[in-house]
């Protein structure tokens, strides 16, 4: 009896309590990072006026100031706890046109810029509620420099009427959560650690200190390391590609997609990819297309919206999901529509041009006839197969444009048929609006040149998710066409770096179906996707986690007091960021991913172009040079994923030169010295030529060396030991053409198979050599030479005493 009284008093006694971190727990800030409340601190309080475009200083000061006060603390007083008026105090204010007397205003300023962007956690307010109606003592425990009354003030601005049992600012405590603030917190409360909870977002302060005192923690991580990496690659390319605009105040867009991301984050890592950037991307689109049909719409206007399909199908879905049956799902592509907008033959000639190879069948079915003169033409051809740039140059003598504008004419009937049905009241309708992926409106102008032909008065609106502006000069005076990401958002150069690589973007937002290649009556007639099952699957797993993120986002922003679309140009800078994130730095999950996907080429025939191909890019930079392998025509569709899947330094580096970033003085080759190289013709005949090594900025050695096909070269002895005794032999590729300088700049660039190179007196294991003896030499085999000249490349790493 004695023992179970003793018992019973014991546990009466025991106080339970749920302590929970203030920021970026129980409040979350609607910024990027938490330095974000610093950049808006800079435009509260007065300097982005006085001293504009220099919030990055303001910030960087910022910091360098908590550091300098905290090491002084540390140094004077044994704790580097500080209140914000020391902060402050060693703030350069003559810098930014202050004096010390207005130390306050700057306080008072970030305090403003803490109310304005903190939110109460709608997820921790609740497990507070539920933990205080259960009986726990609930409060607070920060580690931070606002001393208490105003971390109360601010919790009470987040949330009025909240109410707490305890509220501890490590500032008023000398003491963080990693040192004795859980101890002091304890101690005057007589909490039992045992029976208690601490909830937050670090891990050393959070976590282990809680730990270590007792207390039961509970991890409320803001992002996982993997998410957390992508955002700081999100911020470098922001602040890379949207110079000058204020990189950490998104109106809550990245808050957004932690918090959704939070939610799925046991899913598949497609459909995590779709939630973390193709959702916010799209979204944020869908946003903007909704902003064009209202600024077209007006007094006496029936405005009509249609997703230009196949790129367009996903941007469709969220739109029906976020604004029902409101917009049509159109598919035309810019094959069908130049082609039913011809009166010449010129939009043909113009569309061929663009094919990269081509044969009868596949002109057939894209024309529908075969001219006797055109079945000639392909006769001839080596295979049967033509260039497009070779078959749009003769078709002008191969075909009667007669035979052009009777196929137009036929195309475009039908046609109007298809859009009549799939757009209601299109006979009604004033305006159109065409929303796609971009790029130059070559649709939105050949159903210009339809709608003229046929005399329909509706006017065209393009809403592009990336535009090519410089395109768009040439719209009939009553259209007009918009993109998100315009060249007012991210330089022409970048544009076109990202359009460049926009084919992973394409593959992830189309439909499984094959593209349109005519109509009947109400029905579409498509081509044969080409696309393997796996592919199409992993794409729609993207395509489910992006709606999901666009289901969701709404009502998350609206629970967090969150509003990303508020300014458009806001939005659109951080949309470029994200998607570029992807586009251009991959991580090596995304890389392993999305690698093995392809790209149909979607000009009526069943081509499949590889996205990434790392061995053409190292082959490239081989034969070519850096800055030549960024400009490298496709394929590889993916050039900034092949560069990445070389190494993540390549990859910044394609990122560099695509913002007109990389001086060519310093990564571009500079001669180092001549050596001289054995050539050997099959008869057995030797001759020493000297060729230059050169030098890149990347500390490769490089050497080319030209051949002629009268010489007969059979093989080539590089001298290693002279001149790179040990390195990385990084391959060795050739090149062809009528003279040096057309083969040194060919793209069409051969790597030599490595199991046909011979060492001789060299040690060699993988890429790595090592020249045994002074006449140590490779021996490359030289293929015969089908044309004038034969440029052969070697690219080397040299180690140790290589030339320099």
């Amino acid at each position: 009896m004695t023992i179970a009284t003793a018992g019973a008093e014991r546990r009466a006694k025991i106080v339970s309590a749920w302590s929970f971190d203030v920021f970026d727990t129980f409040l979350l800030r609607a910024c990027t990072t938490p330095d974000g409340v610093f950049e808006r601190t800079y435009e509260l309080s007065g300097i982005s006026r006085t001293c504009p475009n220099v919030s990055a200083s303001f910030v960087q000061h910022r910091i360098q100031a908590e550091a300098r006060a905290r090491r002084t603390a540390k140094d004077k007083r044994g704790t580097s706890e500080v209140h914000i008026d020391e902060v402050y105090s060693y703030f350069p204010f003559n810098l930014f046109g202050l004096t010390r007397r207005d130390l306050s205003l700057l306080v008072e300023s970030e305090f403003a810029a803490e109310i304005e962007l903190c939110r109460a956690n709608p997820d921790m307010f609740r497990q507070y509620l539920d933990m205080n109606r259960a009986g726990h003592r609930v409060g607070f425990i920060s580690d931070t420099y606002w001393d208490s009354d105003r971390l109360a003030r601010l919790l009470r601005a987040c949330r009025p009427g909240l109410t707490w049992d305890f509220l501890y600012a490590s500032c008023d405590h000398g003491s963080g959560k990693s040192e004795a603030l859980f101890a002091k917190y304890l101690a005057n409360e007589g909490i039992d650690p045992s029976a208690s909870f601490h909830v937050g977002d670090n891990d050393r302060a959070d976590i282990k200190g809680a730990k270590r005192h007792g207390i039961r923690p509970r991890y409320y991580p803001q992002a996982t390391a993997q998410l957390a990496s992508k955002f700081q690659r999100e911020t470098a390319l922001f602040e890379l590609l949207c110079h000058g605009a204020p990189s950490r105040l998104d109106h809550g867009a990245r808050t957004l997609r932690r918090v959704v991301a939070a939610r799925s984050a046991e899913r598949s890592p497609a459909f995590h990819l779709g939630v973390t950037v193709l959702g916010p991307v799209l979204s944020a689109f869908d946003a903007f297309v909704a902003r064009r049909c209202e600024e077209v719409a007006g007094p006496g206007r029936k405005v009509a919206l249609g997703f230009l399909g196949r790129d367009g199908f996903l941007s469709h879905r969220i739109w029906q999901d976020l604004h029902g049956m409101s917009a049509a799902y159109v598919e035309i592509n810019r094959r069908v529509s130049l082609i039913a907008s011809a009166d010449t033959i010129q939009p043909l000639v113009d569309l061929l041009s663009k094919v990269f190879k081509i044969d009868a069948p596949t002109f057939r079915d894209m024309v529908k006839i075969m001219p006797p003169k055109v079945a000639a033409f392909f006769a001839g051809c080596r295979g049967g197969i033509a260039s497009g740039e070779e078959l749009a140059e003769a078709l002008p003598g191969l075909m009667d444009p007669a035979e052009i504008v009777a196929l137009a004419a036929g195309l475009r009937a039908r046609l109007l048929v298809y859009l009549r049905h799939a757009i209601p009241g299109f006979d009604d309708c004033t305006d159109l609006v065409l929303a796609d992926l971009g790029y130059s409106g070559s649709v939105q102008k050949a159903l210009r040149r339809i709608f003229d032909l046929e005399g329909i008065d509706i006017r065209l609106h393009g809403a592009y998710l990336m535009s090519l502006d410089d395109a768009f000069d040439d719209l009939a005076e009553q259209d007009s066409a918009n993109g998100f990401v315009s060249d007012l958002v991210v330089t022409p150069h970048v544009k076109r770096m990202l359009i460049r690589n926009v084919a992973l973007l394409e593959q992830a937002c189309c439909s499984a179906d094959g593209s349109v290649r005519d109509y009947d009556g109400r029905a579409v007639l498509r081509e044969v996707n080409p696309r393997p099952a796996e592919q199409m699957a992993l794409a729609a797993e993207i395509q489910a986690g992006a709606l999901a993120f666009a289901q969701s986002a709404g009502d998350v922003a609206r629970d967090h007091g969150l509003d990303p679309y508020a300014a458009p140009d806001v939005a659109a800078r951080w949309c470029a960021a994200t998607l570029a994130r992807l586009l251009l730095l991959p991580d090596d999950d995304e890389l392993a991913l999305l690698g093995t996907l392809k790209h149909d080429v979607n000009l009526g025939t069943h081509a499949l172009a590889p996205l990434r191909d790392e061995r053409f890019v190292r082959d490239q930079i081989t034969a070519r040079g850096l800055s030549a392998a960024c400009t490298a025509a496709a394929p590889p569709m993916w050039l900034a994923g092949s560069f990445a899947g070389l190494s993540p330094s390549y990859g910044y580096l394609y990122v560099l030169f695509g913002a007109n970033r990389l001086p060519a003085d310093v990564f571009e080759e500079r001669p180092c010295g001549p050596v001289q190289v054995g050539l050997f013709r099959a008869g057995g005949d030797a001759a020493l030529e000297s060729v230059t090594v050169h030098r890149t900025g990347l500390g490769e050695l490089r050497l080319r060396i030209p051949l002629s096909r009268t010489m007969a070269i059979a093989m080539i002895a590089l001298p290693l030991a002279k001149f790179a005794p040990e390195g990385l032999l990084h391959g060795v590729t050739v090149q062809q053409g009528d003279d040096v300088r057309d083969a040194a700049e060919s793209q069409d660039v051969v790597g030599i198979a490595a199991k046909s190179l011979v060492y001789a007196g060299i040690q060699q294991s993988g890429d790595h050599y090592r020249a045994e003896s002074e006449d140590g030499c490779l021996l490359i085999p030289v293929a015969p030479i089908t044309q004038e000249i034969a440029v052969y490349s070697v690219a080397i790493t040299p180690l140790g005493s290589g030339r320099k």
